[in-house]
């Protein structure tokens, strides 16, 4: 049993003692050696645009200095991106960093936060740090029940409503229009934070155009996803000015990665290897797909950069999989919460680790039916 620190506060020494993911760093530290692919964590295994990466070379020997803490040009890159001001962007570690800082801002403990139930984990885990009171909305048919999730934060009166598009963890998405009616009937006393960390990889269609001038909506996006620089941990955030500007009050001024801010510059200007990327993934999902059908699982539609594969019976059956692929050492996750449990979720990725997923899934799946 682990001891408590007596100097933690009431709170936080109430809090569970659990972390939202376990890292394939730790997997390969318990099973010493490393994984020979690795599809579980939603990263790019394409990389960054080589433009990205020739930056961020040259860079290296100015990293004794610390990053802008304004971030100037890469908010004025996105703004101009965007076509929005400066004024509506703030940078952070990574989404789920400005997840934290937006609790930060506007959650008081107590306060209710509705979610949609097995949804991105991170998100609970931040706001139980801050003492909220967080209402889970099941999903229907695999996507998040955006009716539901309306109605559940009137009737609660909710403080913040949690949504993303395409969500995570069962690669599902809704189209513009639904998002943009979910918008125009928020509750009044409701802040909506749309997590658009998959829009990069969905069909046309699929994210509303940018208004920054409703107060209601905060828009979070990613360089960690298409543009392959998860380990960069760049993210970042449009809203309305007066909480956009807002982020400056809480977040690590000196936080963000030196080398990250040049990397992500040069990747925004390289919308060229972004549509090739995008282009990859695609493919890869469809390969995975393949994959999962010659195993007689059945692959859902997705428009991120992973696949969830219906492996057809309970989470005890999904997870032998997934404890049979981990075993062939290759990384894969799946989803905690029922019924979205009874799927594995395996990332996109290059040729030479889908080819050993082509060998090793149906190896996995072989030797769970074995077990049943």
């Amino acid at each position: 049993m682990k001891k408590t620190s007596r100097y933690l506060s009431a709170h936080a020494a109430a809090l569970p003692a659990t972390v939202p993911f376990v890292g394939p760093e730790a997997l390969e530290r318990k099973i010493g050696h490393r994984f020979k692919a690795r599809l579980g964590a939603n990263e790019s295994g394409f990389g960054p645009s080589p433009k990205a990466i020739a930056a961020m070379q040259t860079a290296v020997g100015e990293n004794w200095k610390y990053a802008d803490p304004e971030n100037f040009e890469l908010r004025e890159a996105i703004a101009a991106y965007h076509g929005i001001g400066m004024e509506n962007v703030n940078i952070g570690e990574g989404i789920d960093g400005l997840l934290g800082l937006t609790l930060a801002l506007t959650l008081s403990p107590g306060e209710t936060v509705v979610t949609s139930q097995g949804a991105y984990p991170t998100f609970n885990f931040h706001v139980a740090g801050h003492g909220g009171r967080l209402v889970k909305v099941p999903y229907s048919d695999d996507r998040e029940n955006i009716g539901a999730l309306l109605d559940t934060a009137r009737r609660e009166k909710a403080k913040i409503l949690y949504v993303s598009n395409p969500d995570n963890p069962m690669g599902s998405w809704w189209p513009a229009a639904t998002i943009e009616d979910l918008i125009v009937n928020l509750p009044e006393e409701t802040l909506l934070i749309l997590d658009e960390a998959y829009c990069d990889t969905a069909p046309a269609g699929t994210t509303p155009p940018i208004d920054v001038s409703n107060p209601q909506v905060l828009r979070f996006r990613t360089f960690s996803k298409a543009y392959g620089m998860a380990g960069a941990r760049i993210g970042y955030v449009m809203g309305d000015e007066a909480l956009a500007t807002a982020f400056d009050k809480v977040r690590n001024h000196y936080g963000i990665n030196r080398l990250g801010q040049v990397c992500a510059l040069a990747a925004l200007r390289d919308q060229d290897y972004l549509k090739d990327a995008v282009a990859r993934i695609a493919r890869a999902r469809e390969r995975i797909c393949d994959i999962a059908r010659q195993c007689g699982l059945a692959p859902l539609r997705s428009a991120t950069n992973f696949v969830a594969v219906d492996c057809g019976r309970d989470d005890v059956f999904a997870r032998r999989i997934l404890e049979a692929t981990l075993s062939r050492d290759v990384f894969i996750r799946m989803p905690g919460v029922a019924p979205l449990n009874r799927c594995i979720r395996i990332s996109t990725g290059p040729d030479a680790e889908l080819d050993l997923l082509a060998t090793v899934l149906p190896e996995a799946v072989t030797a769970a039916r074995g077990m049943a």
